[in-house]
């Protein structure tokens, strides 16, 4: 596949989505298999199949035929864990429509996420570079375990009031960052890197997940809502207890700190008073400026690994674009 580096994002996202097209499955019984085409087909930023399809071209994949199944193990097993948090959330809506347990029902939901499961191992096995299979399973399951553990993790801090920021940021890490790091790791791996590489890519890709949530984060609070297309204050109305509320709690005056605490404990049936003061108590604390200089480190150490990293330098600079271009959103 010949595309310029400006292209090569579109070309390899293109390939990824006639290939994921081509698993949907007419199989029997179509209450289990229609599911899984549903939510594969609702679209999304697809970065973790790209992340995967760009490593392994820069190890010299040039036909996609080493990283593709890894890509598409990565996708779906992405898109299983969504089906199994709307549940555990009781969210009515995923990407603008209906999740799959409110569409179906909840034990199609877990019985079809399952198979999704399964069906990521099975892509990943495809990989016709056998060597590197024992390298890509035991990268996927460590990466599996990660977000597994991210996301029990978040569920606790909803009913502890004495989550650290270190703590937060381990969750944030296993449940969102690892993934990102495991795409890159193991579309290099099935390109045949060495290991030095992969784990240089693995760090980029971590540390990378790490300043994209923190920025997720600010923008929920910070954000304009005509740009984001999302509620501002979100977070704050559903009292979540991100590294905003951490830095403020821990850097305001007491009074202030007190009162900040209240308002979390807090749901009126108006929240527009309460994001209203909590803003401004983020604001008396220097979140933003915080949030943005821990962002920004975290970035300048990813690309440090980018950097040290070997491979094709015109595919590297892909990489670090695309990063750039998730740090510096507004939505």
């Amino acid at each position: 596949m010949s595309a310029t580096p400006a292209s090569l994002p579109a070309a390899l996202l293109g390939a990824f989505l006639t290939e994921l097209r081509a698993t949907f499955s007419d199989r029997e019984p179509r209450g289990l298999y229609q599911p899984i085409d549903y939510i594969l087909d609702l679209g999304g930023k697809r970065v973790r199949p790209l992340l995967a399809l760009l490593a392994g071209r820069m190890y010299g994949d040039e036909d996609l035929r080493q990283a593709m199944p890894v890509a598409l193990a990565v996708e779906v097993f992405h898109n299983f864990t969504l089906v199994h948090d709307d549940i555990m959330d009781d969210s009515p809506l995923r990407r603008g429509q209906a999740t799959v347990h409110e569409k179906w029902d909840v034990n199609t939901g877990i019985l079809s996420g399952d198979l999704m499961l399964i069906q990521a191992y099975a892509h990943l096995c495809r990989c016709p570079n056998a060597a590197a299979l024992p390298g890509l399973l035991a990268a996927f399951n460590r990466v599996a375990t990660g977000v597994c553990e991210g996301q029990q993790l978040d569920v606790d801090f909803e009913t502890r009031s004495d989550v650290t920021v270190g703590e937060y940021l381990s969750m944030i890490e296993r449940k969102t960052a690892v993934l990102l790091g495991g795409a890159l790791e193991m579309g290099a791996l099935a390109a045949g890197a060495g290991s030095v590489d992969a784990q240089h890519l693995y760090a980029f890709g971590r540390l990378t997940g790490l300043a994209f949530q923190l920025q997720d984060d600010l923008l929920d609070t910070f954000g304009d809502s005509q740009v984001t297309g999302k509620r501002t204050g979100n977070d704050i109305i559903r009292n979540k207890k991100t590294f905003l509320y951490l830095q403020a709690s821990a850097a305001l005056p007491p009074a202030e700190s007190a009162e900040l605490a209240a308002l979390f404990a807090s749901s009126p049936a108006d929240p527009g008073p309460k994001v209203e003061r909590v803003t401004e108590l983020m604001v008396l604390a220097g979140t933003p400026r915080a949030v943005a200089e821990l962002r920004d480190a975290y970035q300048a150490e990813a690309v440090a690994h980018l950097t040290a990293a070997g491979g094709d330098p015109a595919v590297k600079e892909v990489l670090l674009q695309l990063a750039e271009d998730l740090l510096q959103r507004e939505a």
